[in-house]
């Protein structure tokens, strides 16, 4: 186990969404914080109006009088403040270590799952909030509720809570063991690390069986992935398993669910001793689809699980706003523009039906890929995922430094997407899409940017342009 020694904490990469949280929390604990990033950004700004002392740019001296650096998997082997600290002896933690050591002694709630554990995690922290608990949060996003990505809990008549976005895609989860963890869904997607499902599967049941503080599992029982996770779990001793989902015999049901424009509602039932479901009540969410619906089944699962009151869930549910840049919509001059974190192809997919669904003209997606992997291994689940719109335009792949595959690149995808798309469109440089976009699309119409910061800059300049040309 991981202990948080007192010292000077240098986190490089301080910048970075996930990084960042832990700064925050290390910083709220009365540690030491410092650290280094490569650009400025709105995040750093913000770590520096806390007296968080942050160098823009990347070299030995930056470590200064650190005792522990902290790194993600996102930093190189050769970073040069990596180099140094190891050639001189410091302490090396990994952010999930960290993250780990943040958990003990709290009442720790942690998420993982491939699709939305990001909303969940939110969803569970907005509903804990309402209903007195006042938890912290570590979230790779700014939930919309608090425009933080992370703060330190508050300890009160329920105790001290940290809800947690726990990642899986390097296999360090099992760094963390909270004493609530949620499975949301689960299916190969960081195929760079998890090239088959039983690997992916080991890491998962490790993070639940190893877990000597587990007092709650909750998982999703609609899910495939998960289901098969079901069937192998065996929860240390004393631990309960709650299950949810909108049908089967999960614990916590829902039921009667109907979408519409931006929100969705459906009935909570808990499940009884005798098999019997207690109707608790109808919850209306502000957030469109039914994968949305699902997210805040889990997270009111959670809650309940946590003791809270479901009066105060069923009220609070409705003014949970989600996260930053998940589905996230604005208006330019009648077409409805979209940004949406999500690369994988099922997360895609639910996307694009939840637009499907509200949209009174043609969908429009507009992707950029994400490693050669993906495309490799998934190109038959991109084909399916982008069946549900009208047109799509792929852009320049981010290879996030894979070596490419023969065979396998941004034209592969497109031909595999034509065979259910016909129009498809390949634009290569993200600074053309705008106007490409401006000439191509007419109101009424719905506009989904599927990809990461660069691309939703793309997705501000189109609706710009467009509201400028009303």
């Amino acid at each position: 186990m991981t202990v948080l020694t007192p010292g000077i904490y240098h986190l490089i990469g301080i910048g970075g969404i996930g990084v960042s949280a832990v700064a925050r929390l290390l910083h709220a604990r009365g540690l030491r914080v410092q650290g280094s990033d490569v650009r400025e950004s709105q995040i750093t700004q913000q770590l520096r109006a806390l007296g968080i002392p942050i160098t823009i740019g990347q070299k030995p001296d930056n470590l200064g009088k650190a005792d522990t650096v902290i790194v993600s998997t996102a930093i190189p082997s050769g970073n040069p403040e990596l180099v140094a600290a190891k050639h001189d002896g410091l302490r090396l933690l990994h952010r999930s270590e960290a993250l780990g050591a943040l958990l003990e002694g709290v009442h720790g709630v942690g998420v993982i799952g491939t699709h939305g554990k990001g909303t969940v995690s939110a969803g569970i922290t907005w509903l804990l909030d309402q209903a007195g608990y006042q938890p912290g949060f570590v979230i790779g996003g700014l939930l919309e509720n608090y425009r933080l990505n992370a703060r330190a809990p508050v300890a009160g008549k329920h105790g001290e809570w940290l809800v947690a976005e726990v990642d899986e895609s390097d296999g360090s989860l099992v760094n963390s063991q909270p004493e609530f963890a949620v499975l949301n869904n689960l299916e190969l997607d960081h195929l760079n690390y998890y090239p088959e499902w039983s690997k992916l599967e080991a890491a998962v049941l490790q993070f639940f069986h190893d877990n000597n503080n587990l007092r709650v599992a909750v998982l999703n029982a609609d899910d495939d992935g998960v289901r098969k996770i079901l069937a192998k779990l065996q929860l240390p001793s004393g631990a309960q398993l709650v299950t949810f989902g909108f049908g089967g015999a999960a614990d916590i049901r829902g039921s009667n669910v109907e979408t519409r424009r931006m929100a969705a509602s459906f009935d909570v039932e808990q499940r009884q001793d005798d098999g019997s479901y207690t109707l608790l009540g109808r919850v209306h969410t502000a957030l469109p689809g039914k994968y949305n619906a699902s997210n805040i089944l889990g997270a009111i699962a959670t809650a309940l699980a946590a003791g809270a009151d479901f009066a105060a869930i069923r009220d609070a549910v409705p003014l949970y706003k989600g996260l930053e840049n998940r589905f996230t919509l604005v208006d330019a001059a009648g077409v409805e523009v979209v940004k949406d974190y999500i690369s994988h192809p099922t997360g895609i997919a639910r996307v694009l039906e939840a637009a499907k669904e509200q949209s009174s003209g043609p969908v429009i997606a507009v992707f950029k890929p994400y490693r050669f992997t993906m495309i490799h291994y998934l190109q038959d689940d991109y084909r399916e995922a982008f069946r549900l719109a009208d047109r799509v335009v792929v852009t320049e792949l981010y290879t996030a430094g894979e070596v490419p595959i023969p065979g396998t690149d941004v034209h592969t995808l497109c031909a595999k997407i034509r065979e259910v798309v016909p129009d498809v469109t390949y634009v290569h440089a993200l600074d053309d899409i705008p106007a490409w976009l401006q000439h191509q699309v007419a109101a009424p119409a719905t506009v989904l940017f599927f990809g990461g910061d660069d691309l939703f800059q793309m997705a501000d300049r189109y609706a710009a342009l467009r509201n400028s040309q009303a």
